[in-house]
């Protein structure tokens, strides 16, 4: 599984990656939306994003909207990874297209049961 992680923060996109790899993922890091963009290859190149929503050049709901105005990219999972607690915002981004929404902070074991049910659910 490779995931693709998205912060403005490199603290916070080593703290990611760590997690991940410790549950297996191969990762690689972004720095705001359009780099991600760029990053993001062919379709089926990255089976997870990790995104934070408050960055520069393209905020993370900017991210999501443009990667979900694309049909190739419909399997690509999304979470939001954010310190935007209000509910307004978390209905915005899981009606926006985002598959699952983890607030900051969060523990490993936190991440790794979101990912777990994003992986049922995908089964499904």
């Amino acid at each position: 599984m490779r995931a693709l992680v998205i912060d403005d923060s490199k603290v916070m996109r080593s703290i990611l990656c760590n997690m991940l790899k410790k549950l297996g993922y191969e990762t690689t890091e972004a720095g705001d939306g359009k780099a991600a963009l760029e990053l993001l290859g062919p379709p089926g190149q990255f089976d997870l994003a990790m995104v934070d929503w408050n960055m520069p050049e393209m905020n993370g709901f900017e991210f999501l909207l443009a990667v979900r105005a694309d049909p190739e990219r419909a399997d690509l999972r999304i979470v939001m990874v954010t310190t935007e607690t209000e509910t307004y915002q978390m209905t915005r981004a899981l009606a926006a297209g985002a598959n699952e929404y983890v607030m900051k902070p969060f523990s490993r074991e936190v991440l790794a049961e979101k990912l777990s049910l994003l992986l049922a659910t995908a089964a499904v």
